[in-house]
């Protein structure tokens, strides 16, 4: 049986880190929606120049567009088993549309939860090089030389979404869209909340153990 999992949790929370650990850890892909939108807009299939239409008109693309999107990923061989999925669903009319798509699979929803104070901190203190967009944080992994890539020593800059203004938006338009998505899986009996202020080993541990099924 196939098994889907979903990964929930506001911005900064770690989703994308972690769901890369657990896509190797499960040997399942990891489908994002974000760069299913950029594959379809840069190869100009049919469903891209769809969206390009609503993208450039100024008005949001379609959920059920979405859908097929996603659905026409996840048809290839290397998710008949399974995989992770990051980005979506945002809102629950989404969470709906896309529980009438996976009638028959196991769907496992995996939400971390870190308090807004340190996501600020987490995200506001991010700085991203121009070079190889390595990204350091002044806090946790500050560069030897300041404004200086570690990895390349390209010049690091701060992304405008990661201003404390912009961050502040960001975790607002969550609560009011996104965070009613936990109580549709919770409701349903598959959320597992976890814990995201543990180190990145603790919370990779409980994801594992929940994405399999087990209590964290």
């Amino acid at each position: 049986m196939q098994t889907v999992l979903i990964l929930l949790g506001p911005p900064g929370a770690g989703k994308g880190t972690q769901a890369a650990r657990l896509a190797g850890a499960l040997s399942s892909p990891h489908v994002s929606t974000g760069d299913l939108f950029r594959e379809n807009l840069g190869r100009g299939t049919e469903l891209g120049q769809k969206a390009r239409q609503f993208m450039e008109s100024g008005r949001l693309v379609p959920d059920a567009l979405v859908i097929d999107m996603l659905f026409d990923r996840v048809a290839k061989s290397d998710c008949k088993a399974g995989y992770l999925l990051d980005g979506f669903p945002r809102t629950v009319a989404q969470a709906e549309a896309l529980d009438a798509r996976l009638s028959g699979a196991t769907v496992r929803a995996l939400n971390l939860s870190v308090a807004d104070a340190a996501l600020i901190e987490r995200l506001t203190g991010r700085w991203t090089c121009k070079g190889c967009a390595h990204i350091h944080h002044e806090r946790f992994s500050p560069p030897a030389k300041a404004g200086v890539c570690d990895k390349c020593g390209g010049s690091l800059y701060q992304r405008a979404d990661d201003s404390r203004e912009v961050v502040e938006k960001r975790l607002s338009v969550y609560r009011e869209q996104t965070r009613p998505v936990e109580a549709h899986y919770r409701a349903r009996g598959v959320l597992a909340d976890l814990d995201g202020s543990r180190t990145p080993d603790q919370v990779f541990s409980a994801m594992l153990t929940a994405a399999q099924g087990g209590k964290s």
